[in-house]
């Protein structure tokens, strides 16, 4: 029998810009995209025409990137490939709460709410980590939480895509002189309980290369749904 709540979970930024965050898009025509500073992903639907490619490139402008995420439509001659990345989407199974121990550790215990106030640290980070696109506005997709030691933001993750009834974590990442301290297990326990919390599941997005987080991301529960090809592309 096929689950039908994934299904939202083969267009995630479509369904994304069209529900929960709409109030963070941008649209021409049938083409969509998010907020400069907020996130660089854009949709069209399933079987995109000429036309709607054009929506596209007119609401990016000449020469700009359009990240198509995981969308497997191939847009027309005239637009340069940009970047190709083997990876997968894995889910979490049901609404099933995570390990209470890790659970408990995600709530508390020098885990903390990151808000506006610490994006410089949050960017920082992330630039020095690397776990993917994040800009100075990319907080305003869902709650983010970080580890901190000394006072200094070591470890972060966060809520980025929210098709219906799911939310992805992304952004996980930690510095390179506080790794194998189990951060990234606690802050996505903590996610998880949170999301499940209100009803929701779990997803999340993966490079293929990166073996490491997906044995993390096994061991907590997560089950690789598919195999994916994040695209981007230069306008014409």
């Amino acid at each position: 029998m096929v689950d039908r709540d994934v299904l939202a979970l083969d267009d995630p930024v479509g369904q994304s810009l069209g529900g929960h965050h709409a109030h963070l898009a941008r649209r021409f025509g049938r083409a969509a995209t998010y907020l400069p500073d907020v996130a660089t992903f854009s949709a069209v639907s399933a079987d995109p025409d000429a036309a709607e490619w054009a929506d596209l490139a007119g609401l990016l402008g000449p020469g700009e990137l359009a990240d198509m995420f995981s969308c497997p439509a191939t847009p027309p001659p005239g637009w340069e490939p940009v970047f190709c990345l083997e990876g997968r989407q894995m889910i979490w199974p049901g609404i099933v709460r995570p390990d209470h121990s890790l659970a408990e550790a995600g709530t508390g215990n020098g885990v903390v709410e990151l808000a506006g106030d610490s994006v410089a640290e949050m960017v920082d980070l992330v630039a020095r980590t690397e776990p993917g696109p994040f800009w100075p506005r990319t907080h305003e997709l869902g709650a983010y939480l970080g580890i901190r030691e000394n006072g200094r933001l070591v470890a972060m993750a966060g809520e980025r895509l929210r098709p219906p009834g799911w939310t992805e974590i992304s952004a996980v990442c930690t510095a390179p002189e506080a790794r194998g301290r189990g951060h990234a297990a606690r802050l996505v326990s903590g996610l998880v309980a949170r999301i499940v919390a209100r009803g929701e599941r779990p997803f999340l997005h993966v490079a293929e290369a990166n073996t490491g987080a997906i044995a993390l991301y096994e061991r907590l529960g997560f089950t690789t749904r598919k195999q994916v090809t994040f695209r981007g592309f230069r306008t014409p």
